[in-house]
């Protein structure tokens, strides 16, 4: 491919629709990738830049029997929240499309064909797990157990959330069923597979040799720690009755495996796009001269720079992935973002908080863009960013010039006389800020990106604080205009350099200064060639407040809805003893608990968990072997008041006889507490009833 290609193939990670989007997804994906794109169309380059929901995958599935309905009725409701989220915060998808659309359909199926014809696949008969009791066989997703690897113990049949590592549902120790609980068994069942080791060599020379230099360490660093460890056949087909069907004959209740069917989704989403705008879509996927990027999180590198390019590959007449800029993962408030735990801000419960301030969660989530390693999300980060950067820094100087250009001028654009050498200075410096921030993205660099912009706006500041225009307006006016004439200046670039990441915060801008009535477009060039970007005599409209000062109880509401959430998971998910077998009165008749007094306590030698306690029942003093040793000292029980059953039957432990039960429980929090009635005034031998 040439330096400058003649046009860019941009896709986002396809989210999957068994849930709307989170920051997690914003910060890792979607925001990186909408940047890039809108700076690229600023550049006036030839951009598709392509997503889609992800409907086929076994999470789609799970959700649908928890929920009690149909993965239709599932990817139908998320699709819509999803995409009406991304196009309301601003990310500008040439085309947003869905797996479950014809095109897609049609476009998977000739792929797989195709490559089924060129013997790029292997068939086989292998032992998959089965679940007996469901009557069906396991996809990766539907199987937990302890990763190999690590030895997490909920790590999903294909992959592992805490390492990272991916492997086969086969590879799990102590699998289990996620939909039934049961230990699965093996069975035999036919698939087709893509050799993967007969690409190593290929993939070794392209990633290897060939990227090493410009792809992220993190991204280089998985993909040859895959090919260091010797590839492996693949499957792309599984037993499921919700997904694509593979196209040959002898496949009856299989579907083309999730991982083959996604990333296709690009292509058949380009497609859709070309043929709704009158396009060609093959030059996209198919010229060399395209730069072909996949924007994607950290758990889908091997996905897109091992598996996806060896489908390329073997199809023989598609481009290859220029760069996948993947980013690791975003936590929110020390905590990992987990959807299953409604740990999460989600994007468009935000939208509705915080209506028409989609660029301060950009900003912010820019600024804390897990580029190199895991980042956290914290309310408290959020509003400092917004009231200490955005109000204070970018929203200041903005509204300073407006503020004395209407004050002085009726809102026209000074005639500047001459340039000091500051002034010259501050233009030059202006003039250099567009490649600066260029560089930046081109490099996948955008939170460095970013604080370059907002060193425009310090610029801007620094330039106002030290020319003084409220005090030079009194004693020398020609040098006053000036002044503001360059302050306008920096203003009007700011209101062009944003627009790829705060695009709301652009538009608004480019509208209070009348950036549609110039003659001339002002462009990311304009602004490093130029230094009149608004002409004397052009008339500027009124001002408004770019950013508004976000209060502590806003920041409070967003901290008790994450632990209302977090209460609500914990009581959905807590396990109660299940009710034993029923007893008659006459049973429960025969127990006799008393009020008791512990009077001495001591640890059982050699015995981790007992105390030997002596007990006052105020019938008598006697012996009991508690297991409590790792919840309570000896030393603190001494004195407390507990509730004893006096006569169960005496059992040896350790060689000494204990006389009796104390009664006890836990709390939520899984601690051990003595169960006891309000013993004040009350004295030992008491029975409760």
């Amino acid at each position: 491919m040439s330096q400058d290609p003649k046009r860019y193939t941009i896709t986002a990670a396809l989210p999957y629709t068994n849930g709307p989007v989170h920051i997690g997804h914003l910060a890792g994906v979607y925001v990186p990738a909408d940047i890039y794109a809108r700076f690229q169309r600023l550049q006036e380059k030839d951009v598709a830049f392509v997503c889609g929901s992800d409907e086929h995958g076994v999470p789609i599935t799970l959700k649908a029997k928890k929920e009690g309905i149909t993965p239709k009725q599932v990817v139908d409701k998320y699709h819509e929240i999803i995409k009406q989220s991304f196009s309301d915060f601003g990310i500008t998808f040439d085309n947003y499309s869905r797996t479950s659309a014809k095109v897609h359909h049609d476009t998977a199926s000739e792929f797989f064909t195709k490559l089924y014809n060129d013997g790029k696949f292997i068939e086989e008969v292998t032992e998959q797990l089965y679940d007996a009791e469901a009557n069906q066989f396991l996809a990766d997703r539907f199987v937990v157990g302890t990763c190999p690897k690590c030895g997490n113990e909920e790590s999903y049949g294909d992959q592992c959330e805490n390492c990272g590592t991916s492997h086969n549902a086969t590879d799990l120790i102590n699998p289990k069923s996620a939909i039934t609980g049961a230990v699965p068994s093996l069975k035999k069942t036919k698939h087709w597979f893509l050799p993967l080791d007969l690409y190593e060599p290929w993939l070794k020379e392209w990633i290897v040799d060939g990227h090493k230099k410009d792809w992220k360490a993190n991204v280089y660093g998985q993909c040859k720690s895959w090919i260091d460890d010797g590839l492996r056949p693949r499957a792309v087909t599984r037993d499921l009755d919700w997904g694509i069907p593979v196209p040959v004959d002898g496949a009856d209740g299989k579907v083309l495996y999730v991982w083959f069917d996604a990333p296709i989704g690009y292509i058949s989403a380009t497609k859709e796009w070309a043929e709704q705008t009158g396009k060609d879509w093959e030059p996209y996927w198919k010229d060399e001269e395209s730069k072909l990027l996949h924007f994607i999180g950290k758990d889908n590198i091997v996905f897109h720079c091992i598996i996806f390019p060896s489908m390329l590959k073997a199809e023989g007449n598609y481009i290859l992935p220029t760069n996948v800029p993947a980013n690791e993962f975003l936590n929110l408030e020390g905590n990992k973002i987990s959807t299953s735990k409604n740990w999460a801000v989600w994007l468009h419960e935000y939208l509705e908080d915080f209506p028409n301030q989609q660029d301060v969660l950009r900003y912010v989530l820019t600024a804390n863009a897990p580029e190199t390693k895991d980042n956290d999300f914290t309310w408290s980060d959020f509003q400092a960013r917004n009231n200490n950067e955005l109000v204070a820094i970018f929203g200041n100087f903005i509204n300073r010039v407006i503020v004395l250009t209407h004050k002085y001028y009726d809102g026209a654009v000074p005639e500047a006389s001459s340039f000091s050498e500051v002034d010259t200075a501050t233009l030059n410096e202006l003039k250099a800020y567009p490649d600066v921030i260029a560089s930046s993205i081109e490099r996948y660099r955008f939170r460095e990106a970013q604080t370059e912009l907002m060193n425009v706006a310090r610029l801007g500041n620094k330039y106002l604080a030290d020319e003084e225009p409220w005090k030079t307006i009194k004693t020398d006016e020609e040098r006053t205009k000036t002044v503001m004439y360059v302050a306008l200046q920096i203003a009007s670039a700011l209101a062009v350099l944003s627009e790829p990441f705060l695009p709301f915060t652009s538009e608004k801008l480019k509208k209070m200064l009348g950036h549609s009535e110039l003659t001339e477009t002002l462009s990311w060039k304009t602004v490093s060639e130029k230094e009149n970007f608004l002409p004397t005599g052009h008339t500027i409209g009124k001002g408004e407040l770019l950013f508004s000062k976000i209060e502590d109880e806003q920041i409070q509401s967003q901290l008790d809805k994450l632990q209302a959430s977090k209460k609500m998971n914990e009581a959905a998910n807590k396990t109660v003893t299940p009710q034993k077998e029923t007893c008659t009165f006459d049973d429960f008749t025969k127990l006799d608990m008393r009020v008791g007094t512990i009077i001495e306590a001591k640890k059982m030698p050699k015995a981790k968990k007992l105390l030997v306690l002596k007990v006052d029942t105020g019938i008598d003093i006697r012996t009991i072997v508690s297991g409590i040793a790792e919840s309570f000292t000896a030393e603190e029980i001494i004195g407390k008041k507990v509730t004893v059953l006096v006569n169960l039957a005496p059992r040896a432990l350790r060689g000494v006889d204990s006389e009796g039960m104390i009664l006890m429980t836990e709390d939520a929090d899984g601690k051990l507490v003595f169960v006891n009635p309000d013993t004040d005034g009350i004295d030992n031998g008491a029975t409760i009833n």
